[in-house]
């Protein structure tokens, strides 16, 4: 069984915010350091409603 992979080169994004255009895609529109750098990317270049997560350091832990 193959991983299931959220983004293409998730390492490159490490500790980043990451936008891609919908659920199913792979590829990052934009990335910054806070949510706000991401939505202004992403506004400014026409895309409506991004999918905007945190790719966390790797061997982080994350609790939500």
């Amino acid at each position: 069984m193959e991983p299931i992979v959220l983004i293409n080169d998730g390492s490159k994004y490490a500790g980043k915010y990451v936008a891609i255009r919908g659920f199913g895609e792979k590829d990052v529109v934009a990335s910054g350091n806070t949510p706000d750098d991401v939505y202004q990317i992403t506004d400014k270049a026409g895309i409506n409603n991004p999918i905007v997560f945190y790719v966390p350091e790797k061997d982080t832990i994350q609790i939500i």
